[in-house]
């Protein structure tokens, strides 16, 4: 006979979401604001400053050009205003000669699809220009060409809020960073007990988890590269240059070193077959994961970068496969081998070139 789960078994679960959505909300709360004043900017704009009875078109692009996604960067902002003031000016061109209707909506959509398919090779520019095209044919205008001078303020307006109301891009970057860090001690984590237990299963596991942090990776990225873009031209953010191109230096090296927890990761899979222990692998990594969180605490504070690399440094001088495992198999020294890139990357990450981190790491 079957038994009914308890009642209470999905509380944790609704729970969640309530939780998942204020954090939502507090991460895009910068967006919200820099789109609710943009908006209403360009709207008054048209409307009190040139007359115009309607603006819908100075809103909508303005609000579809900066949206709510990760990477607010000028360059693309400006390549999703010029895709719909394109898709205006070839709707409004077609409106003055051809009128509204059914058959003309069909031409101007193609018309728009197609020359924003041959300007660009972004399928986003098309598709912004199909959206305000339509619009344009739709939505009837009380004069020719007005709704294209629409078009420009809110595009105008979309890249003045860019630079002087910034997302605030070191925070996302910051919780980007904090996210991996988190992940890859995770995933190292779960190797670790791979290799103590001897087990396949956890190994896999942690290989399996190990490959997610990829996601993670080009998420700080993207946040990252932003920000640089935005900094470069608001006049607020020129002090936090210094900081995302810190970031960007320890993102690439994390890039590097993700992909070297995914070597060592099968490593133990392959190895794992045999049931055996091993524990002089898993406290290097864990020593080397303990250096990692380290690391992740640099983030908000550079001081904590030389404790960083002093604890992976003195982890890097040990790895002496030969040394360690003078007894072991082939398989358990390739295992101890495959962390020395690994603590390569990491120190990278805290500042050091690639020369100097090699340099610390015993001759085999």
């Amino acid at each position: 006979m079957t038994t009914e789960p308890p009642a209470t078994a999905p509380v944790p679960t609704a729970r969640r979401y309530p939780r998942e959505g204020w954090a939502r909300l507090r991460e895009s709360a910068p967006a919200i604001v820099q789109l609710v004043v943009a908006a209403s900017a360009a709207f008054s704009i048209a409307h009190y400053g040139f007359g115009h009875p309607a603006p819908l078109i100075a809103a909508t692009v303005t609000i579809s050009s900066l949206g709510l996604v990760r990477d607010a960067r000028p360059r693309r902002v400006l390549e999703t205003v010029v895709g719909m003031v394109l898709g205006v000016f070839v709707a409004e061109l077609v409106v003055l000669l051809a009128g509204s209707g059914w058959w003309q909506l069909a031409l101007t959509l193609a018309a728009s699809l197609a020359i924003a398919r041959f300007v660009s090779p972004q399928p986003a520019f098309a598709i912004a220009a199909a959206i305000q095209s339509i619009i344009v044919v739709v939505v009837p205008a009380s004069a020719p060409f007005l709704r294209l001078l629409d078009a420009a303020i809110g595009g105008v307006m979309a890249l003045l809020v860019t630079a002087l109301i910034p997302r605030s891009p070191l925070r996302t970057a910051v919780a980007d960073g904090a996210r991996l860090f988190l992940a890859f001690d995770q995933a190292a984590g779960t190797v670790v007990q791979g290799l103590r237990r001897g087990s396949r299963v956890r190994a896999e596991r942690g290989l399996e988890k190990a490959r997610d942090l990829q996601r993670l990776v080009d998420d700080w990225r993207v946040s990252v590269e932003s920000g640089l873009a935005i900094a470069r031209i608001s006049p607020f953010l020129r002090r936090q240059r210094f900081e995302l191109e810190r970031h960007e230096r320890m993102r690439a090296s994390m890039d590097l070193a993700v992909r070297n927890l995914r070597v060592v990761a099968r490593r133990a899979v392959y190895l794992s077959d045999d049931g055996r222990e091993r524990e002089t692998a898993a406290d290097l990594l864990v020593e080397l994961a303990r250096g990692a969180d380290l690391l992740s605490s640099s983030l908000t504070d550079i001081a904590d970068e030389p404790i960083a690399r002093a604890t992976l440094a003195a982890v890097a001088a040990r790895l002496d496969p030969i040394a360690l495992v003078p007894d072991g198999s082939l398989g358990d020294q390739t295992l101890v081998s495959a962390l020395r890139p690994l603590a390569t990357d990491l120190l990278c990450a805290t500042g050091l070139a690639s020369a100097e981190a090699r340099s610390l790491l015993p001759r085999v």
